[in-house]
């Protein structure tokens, strides 16, 4: 009997070994798919594969030697390379899970349009920020905490040119305006557009390092913008406007467990990855 085990051990453990690693490349592809960094992952993978063919096929034996030693800091160089997607994936899995919805972003989402709106046809610039599951307590703190209750009229008023609080971000936490005047992080990416000023950058910065949603309003221009997981959405009218911010704050009535969750994520059916593409797609348009 426990040499049968043992047999029917090692077939078991290498198909759950497969289905591990399986389960870990496909997730990996989903975080970096359609960012920036999934390009750079892919120029390092083919450089790497190619390096090994050549030193393996025209025996290059010290240029072998040379890339194996080299390999040893390549974790550390992956860390470097990666910094903000891989503080982003441990952010994501630290952050609490919902399972109800709040129907209090409704309101959040039409007083944000109003107010955006109402800023645009004024060229008035803004920078509202809504938490959604990771905390943002280090931005509350380098503005000036209000703890009001999030209305067009107020939110409106705080950007209005020459008051106290215009210069810099709102922050909206559960239907409530927590901060104003908070100073946000800017993105470091060079692939930015030069056209794009400080608000936009500081939009793309902290999205890139929270799972917030930030909607901006140019001063020059009265654009209006949605900034999410790095990308930016430009030139929003009013329905497009309400049409993302439902998408990505308003959960659907029903809450779903882990394992709904995860089986969305692994639907590799046609309508199952067009629905998770919903969310890139917007914030490619």
């Amino acid at each position: 009997m426990p040499e049968l085990l043992q047999e029917f051990r090692g077939p078991m453990a290498a198909v759950l070994e497969i289905l591990v690693l399986s389960c870990m490349f496909y997730y990996i592809f989903l975080f970096f798919r359609g960012t920036r960094s999934a390009q750079v992952m892919t120029g390092l993978i083919l450089l790497i594969v190619l390096m090994i063919l050549l030193t393996q096929v025209f025996h290059w034996d010290v240029l072998n030697w040379v890339f194996r030693q080299f390999s040893v800091y390549l974790a550390v160089a992956l860390l470097v390379i990666f910094q903000p997607e891989i503080r982003r994936a441990l952010a994501e899995l630290g952050k609490p899970q919902l399972f109800t919805q709040s129907t209090s972003q409704r309101n959040v989402v039409d007083t944000i349009s109003q107010s955006a709106l109402y800023l645009a046809e004024r060229r008035i610039g803004a920078l509202i920020v809504v938490q959604r599951e990771i905390g943002t307590r280090s931005i509350q703190e380098t503005g000036t905490r209000l703890d009001a209750r999030c209305t067009p009229e107020l939110l409106s008023s705080i950007f209005f040119p020459q008051t106290p609080l215009h210069d810099g971000g709102v922050l909206i936490q559960e239907n409530r305006i927590v901060a104003a005047g908070c100073v946000l992080p800017l993105s470091q990416r060079m692939e930015i557009s030069k056209g794009l000023g400080t608000r936009h950058r500081a939009a793309i910065g902290l999205t890139e390092e929270t799972d917030a949603v930030v909607v901006v309003v140019s001063e020059e221009t009265g654009t209006i913008s949605v900034s999410y997981r790095g990308r930016l959405s430009r030139g929003l009218d009013e329905d497009r406007l309400k049409r993302f911010l439902s998408t990505l704050l308003i959960k659907g009535v029903k809450s779903e467990s882990r394992w709904q969750k995860a089986k969305k994520q692994l639907d590799l059916t046609p309508e199952g990855i067009a629905k998770s593409e919903t969310l890139d797609k917007a914030g490619d348009s």
